[in-house]
């Protein structure tokens, strides 16, 4: 019997959360997702592996077997794929790279320019995802490294180097009241209806709301959005406002969006992230270290 990893995956992240909702956001996708996952999984195994309660999910022996083996299983799969890719990597010298949005700004084509110069012949393959996960890549394996907006979910499981930050500044309609200011107290912003992240991104999520920033108060979501279009239409069209990268003002335009500094709300964090388990692939050490070099400890705007 052949069945799926990413069905593996699942299980083992419901039966170390014993939460069906917290392993959804741990996994990036929507909760009825997961729990369709889990009976394909038992379907295809044909027994039960949880009991449901609503205390949670609960292991049952035979659940209890199978969260025995699946990690060293699922490990040895994983290695044999990393292997696998970088020899890959090697032969056609190309390293993947995901980003969301404006990736680390202006600065992106530094870090490719630099790495080129350092390992001439090799390409990076930009690879964007959209909102829906914020690892940009990393948590599905699809890529080698990744430029990412922190904190993100998972964080802890990868290696990260922060490389430069920037205010966060909000995007409302230009015709909102707020617009007329200059910039605006975050404060001012607490009531009104913000344009969000899916809700399986979890703490990324909550973040771009600026919940670390509410003294105990939850922002009240007006729409949600996968990807930059349809955040930006949201806005244009009033459904709500969102915090957002100063370089957002730079990079996305659009008819009817207005950007504004936002005091009172700590900046933004642009890292480079990668698996903990490459880490010591001389390739991704050398990207790395362009990322560092190509990148100052807080970006006030475009490079010279």
């Amino acid at each position: 019997m052949d069945v799926d990893t990413r069905l593996l995956r699942y299980f083992v992240a419901v039966a170390e959360e014993g939460n069906l909702t917290r392993a959804a956001q741990r996994l990036f996708v929507a909760q009825p997702t997961l729990t369709k996952q889990i009976r394909q999984l038992e379907n295809q195994l044909g027994v039960e592996l949880f009991t449901r309660s609503r205390a949670g999910m609960l292991l049952t022996e035979a659940g209890r077997v199978l969260a025995d083996q699946a990690p060293t299983l699922l490990s040895g799969w994983d290695r044999a794929l990393r292997e696998t890719r970088a020899e890959a990597r090697r032969e056609t010298r190309v390293l993947r790279v995901g980003f969301v949005a404006s990736a680390a700004n202006e600065f992106t084509q530094r870090i490719v320019a630099a790495f080129a110069r350092h390992r001439p012949g090799w390409q990076v393959a930009m690879r964007h995802s959209d909102w829906t996960d914020p690892t940009a890549g990393l948590a599905d394996r699809e890529v080698d490294a990744a430029l990412v907006r922190l904190p993100f979910p998972g964080q802890d499981a990868f290696c990260v180097e922060e490389l430069f930050t920037e205010p966060r500044w909000v995007a409302l309609r230009d015709t909102h009241p707020l617009a007329a200011q200059e910039q605006i107290p975050f404060q001012d912003l607490w009531d009104e209806p913000f344009v969000a992240a899916p809700r399986e991104t979890g703490s990324w999520r909550d973040y771009w709301m600026g919940n670390d920033a509410r003294e105990g108060s939850t922002a009240r979501v007006g729409a949600v959005a996968r990807n930059t279009d349809e955040w930006l239409t949201a806005i244009a069209n009033g459904y709500g406002i969102s915090l957002t990268p100063a370089a957002s003002a730079r990079f996305y335009r659009r008819p009817g969006v207005t950007y504004r500094p936002v005091t009172g709300i700590s900046p933004s964090r642009v890292g480079v992230a990668w698996p903990a388990a490459a880490g010591s692939d001389p390739v991704i050490r050398d990207f790395v270290r362009c990322c560092v070099d190509s990148c100052p400890a807080q970006d006030d705007g475009p490079p010279a």
